[in-house]
């Protein structure tokens, strides 16, 4: 197995936590509610402490002499490798959630699957977050819900959030030679094998909430090889600036 496929996904896993971790933590002090706040909180840290692991792995098979630390702070927005739906902006609450949820289904999926990796350091790691994501999902799937069925205002919010993100959804499923190269050694998951199962519960949720699921048609690509908007250079630059302005400073 080339480390260069292992170290290309857990990258794809790390960044992607990492840099949603980092777009929940801008809600900080902003949320609707008090509790609320702390719960993006303690979400996004929940991200970060995954994304710490997987960036760990991720730099041991690099082999070059970089840590986590050096994989978050010290690369361009062209060498992460996030999904696109990670770095969207995150407008209103609702915008957020929708985010969130689709994302978090589809994470336990992965998660699950991961679990049974023939690489034990990633199988470690997928069992302990699998619980994680599955907090997660709860809690963006009831507030998913709670706007959808709630006042015309908060359906209209969260149907104009579900219709904006369907399209970034399509990526979580995309297979190319670095995941076959990984499935064919069973330490990961065929993407398509993981798509049914998102699909029932975000189907679930969304008849729940009284949301029209938007139709399946041309999906955005290019996060897993390094396309990624302008939003994701304008977050990495506050994201990044303490390390960068003062590099090898340590407290």
């Amino acid at each position: 197995m080339p480390d260069t496929a292992h170290f290309e996904f857990l990258l794809r896993l790390g960044d992607s936590c990492l840099v949603l971790g980092h777009r929940l933590s801008e809600w900080c002090g902003h949320a609707p509610e008090l509790e609320e706040d702390i719960a993006l909180a303690n979400v996004a840290l929940d991200l970060t402490g995954q994304a710490d692991m997987l960036l760990a792995e991720a730099a041991r098979f690099e082999g070059k002499g970089r840590d986590a630390d050096a994989l978050a702070f010290l690369r361009d927005a062209g060498d992460f490798r996030n999904l696109l739906i990670c770095e969207r902006p995150n407008g209103d609450f609702a915008h957020t959630i929708m985010r969130q949820f689709l994302f978090d289904a589809w994470q336990v999926e992965l998660y699950g699957a991961l679990a049974a990796s023939s690489d034990k350091a990633l199988a470690g790691i997928a069992g302990k977050a699998v619980k994680e994501a599955e907090y997660h999902l709860r809690h963006s799937g009831e507030w998913v819900v709670r706007l959808g069925d709630g006042t015309p205002e908060s359906h209209s919010r969260a149907q104009d959030a579900l219709d904006l993100l369907w399209p970034y959804t399509g990526e979580m499923f995309e297979a190319d030679e670095t995941v076959a190269a990984l499935v064919a050694a069973r330490i990961a998951p065929d993407p398509a094998a993981l798509q049914s199962a998102w699909t029932r519960t975000v189907d679930d949720v969304l008849a729940e909430a009284t949301l029209a699921k938007p139709p399946s048609g041309w999906m955005q690509t290019g996060g897993l090889t390094g396309r990624h908007s302008e939003a994701l250079g304008h977050m990495l630059a506050v994201m990044q600036v303490l390390p960068r302005s003062h590099p090898g400073a340590k407290w």
